[in-house]
């Protein structure tokens, strides 16, 4: 099924991300992963692509495997560092697989720099997937702004460039201030993209991960926040506060009218289970 289409019904969605394994070995263990997350029936769930291809095989594999277990897949797809011609084989490698839905992103760059200069932004890339297949096609948004811009009018006009050239839903970057989400849903509304944004949640249960996070996404770090990590980072509590935080975030977002939740699992399906029976639909 396209995401496209399970947006477009009435009711709230709530989808999983997963990463695939780095090294073949753990390919197996991935897997139970996926048969973990999608026996909560999540709406869809992706699986990430690193920035340089490294586990690219992997992703169509897991990609695979989602979709053999019911739930749709959305396989992400990265550019920064790839060629055309890399780019083409993972493409004809998603078609040959029944994989209909790709996120596509420009990606980080490594850094030890970059080792290929085909693409500059998602927005090629976004063109490369419409002229060789029919496949939904989602995007990144960065509600904070993205972490190299310096202007969220700026952030805003590539948003709607990828829109234009066919983006049909948009996944954001992790955020805790939910006043910045909804503020920037109602300025990317204001420009007239009309496709569906998605809120990424970034459960809050290891400190250290969190603030990690936090440095790289450079999203802000809410006063109840602040608090959750100051009282019980570092403690056996933080799982259960935090998951007990991101959900209230959630149910929040709920109530404010955003329709499409995506949580950032790391692969922990237990927290996935635990934030998804604590959300009010």
């Amino acid at each position: 099924m396209k995401i496209s289409d399970l947006l477009a019904r009435d009711g709230i969605t709530v989808s999983c991300e997963l990463f695939p394994p780095k090294q073949f070995e753990k390919l197996a263990e991935v897997k139970d992963v996926v048969a973990r997350t999608a026996a909560l029936s999540p709406s869809f769930i992706s699986c990430t692509y690193g920035a340089t291809g490294g586990t690219s095989e992997y992703t169509i594999d897991i990609a695979k495997e989602i979709n053999a277990r019911g739930v749709p897949a959305l396989a992400h797809l990265t550019c920064v560092s790839s060629t055309r011609e890399k780019v083409a084989e993972v493409i004809e490698g998603f078609s040959q697989n029944g994989i209909e839905n790709v996120l596509a992103l420009r990606g980080d760059i490594p850094p030890t720099g970059r080792i290929a200069f085909d693409y500059a932004h998602a927005a090629d890339l976004v063109e490369e997937l419409k002229a060789r297949g029919d496949f939904c096609i989602g995007g990144a948004c960065y509600p904070e702004g993205h972490p190299e811009s310096d202007c969220m009018e700026k952030d805003l006009y590539y948003m709607r460039v990828k829109y234009e050239k066919g983006v049909e839903f948009f996944t954001s970057q992790l955020f805790f201030d939910n006043s910045a989400f909804l503020s920037f849903c109602e300025s990317a509304r204001g420009i007239g993209i009309g496709a569906p944004l998605i809120a990424g949640i970034m459960p809050v249960t290891n400190a250290v991960s969190i603030e990690r996070m936090i440095r790289l996404s450079n999203c802000r770090v809410t006063p109840g926040l602040a608090a959750l990590l100051q009282k019980y980072g570092g403690t056996p509590d933080m799982g259960k506060a935090g998951i007990e935080f991101s959900t209230k975030q959630i149910n929040a977002l709920i109530k404010e009218g955003v329709k499409h939740i995506h949580i950032y699992t790391m692969n922990r399906p237990e927290i996935a289970q635990a934030i998804m029976e604590g959300i009010e639909r």
